[in-house]
């Protein structure tokens, strides 16, 4: 007989990332600097392809996004996780739980699919470099964003919804550090198999879907690369995907790390890990790979930098 307390379950406690007392501090520490270089670092990158006119083309258009997208879901996990290094029970309301679990889901589909966007547009750029502008307009891009956000959405509203309407056991223990849809099924007295198989197979089209476009618009590119006859058009080639490619192999290299493990091996601990990666360090990564890999977006860093200086020179 199942047990329906979904209306006595009004919180849950997150486990956090460790029971030892003598690593709160340091690790606070360390996520601290961590999720505070993260939110400058994707700040700046939207400021930057946002206010300078050199940078407003399709490329940057999805860097902006790829930056918005890891400053929110670094920002859905990150300032929780931080607070259960200094409480005694970190606890998160039923409804905060439900809401931190859903924009988790829309941020992290929606990295999956800008950096195949992303692929697709490097693609273009260097095996269609005259049809380029015509092919990226700015109406298809925005149409491939909007897309994205919505689909994202609707996954997320879907898992979301089938894992709070069914009922919880009285158990409200989740052993992670946030609201993430596999621990919280754990807790389900319902019968889980649907709603597991609902998140295996988007979890397995999302990736697998997105990652072949990656490999696709590589493969392509390299095509391109080897029938070129110029050492420079090979260097201008290489550097013009070269920071996407670096952020596209470690997240996805993450993703697959994470989701790709055999089943004796599996386990919330090695998902802690994982998700630590790529929820928080590679937020972090992603400004910084860009802004030292990329030219266009150092000038454009020191253009804004010299602005306030060059402004109070002539008063």
């Amino acid at each position: 007989m199942e047990k329906h307390n979904l209306t006595v379950l009004n919180e849950f406690i997150l486990m956090g990332i460790t029971q030892r007392p003598e690593l709160q501090a340091p690790l606070f520490g360390l996520f601290l600097i961590i999720y505070s270089v993260s939110v400058v670092g994707n700040l700046g990158m939207i400021m930057l392809t946002t206010v300078d006119s050199r940078l407003q083309t399709p490329m940057y258009f999805f860097l902006k996004h790829l930056a918005l997208i890891d400053l929110g879901y670094s920002t859905t996990v990150g300032p929780k996780m931080l607070v259960s290094f200094v409480v005694e029970e970190n606890t998160i309301s039923y409804y905060f739980c439900a809401t931190q679990g859903a924009f988790y889901i829309i941020f992290i589909i929606s990295e999956l699919f800008i950096l195949s966007a992303m692929s697709y547009d490097r693609y273009v750029a260097i095996c269609n470099p005259l049809l380029y502008p015509v092919i990226m307009s700015q109406r298809l891009c925005q149409v491939l964003v909007a897309i994205l956000y919505l689909y994202s959405t609707f996954v997320s509203l879907l898992v979301n919804i089938n894992i709070f309407t069914s009922s919880f056991c009285g158990y409200n223990i989740v052993n992670h550090f946030y609201c993430d849809c596999l621990p919280l099924v754990s807790l389900l007295c319902s019968n889980t198999h649907e709603i597991e198989l609902m998140i295996l197979i988007f979890s397995v089209f999302n990736l697998m879907s997105s990652l072949l476009m990656v490999v696709v618009s590589y493969l392509l590119i390299l095509a391109a690369i080897v029938r070129m006859h110029s050492a420079e058009g090979r260097h201008k080639a290489f550097s013009t995907c070269g920071s996407h490619l670096t952020v596209a192999t470690v997240f996805y290299g993450t993703m697959i790390f994470m989701y790709v493990q055999p089943e004796s091996s599996h386990s919330f601990d090695t998902d802690k890990v994982a998700s630590i990666f790529y929820t928080l360090v590679i937020p972090m990564l992603n400004p910084l790979i860009y802004s030292l890999r990329n030219r266009d977006v150092k000038y454009a860093f020191h253009r804004f930098s010299n602005k306030p200086c060059q402004s109070f020179k002539f008063m």
